[in-house]
């Protein structure tokens, strides 16, 4: 996400939605927003592979 969010930050976006499938890399990337500027506004999380630890996670944010 370093590129990513470098690239978001230049791009300006008033409003972002972040699709994670993995919780770590969800922690570390919304770090990372949040120090840009983003707040939460909203959170859903859906278990479509029941008794994995696999998650979607869908995250809208907006600075």
């Amino acid at each position: 996400m370093p590129h990513a969010a470098g690239w978001v930050n230049r791009l300006n976006a008033a409003r972002l939605t972040y699709v994670s499938c993995d919780p770590s890399t969800l922690a570390r990337d919304l770090r990372m927003l949040l120090d840009l500027g983003f707040k939460i506004e909203g959170a859903h999380l859906f278990d479509l592979f029941p008794q994995t630890y696999h998650i979607e996670s869908v995250f809208h944010l907006a600075r």
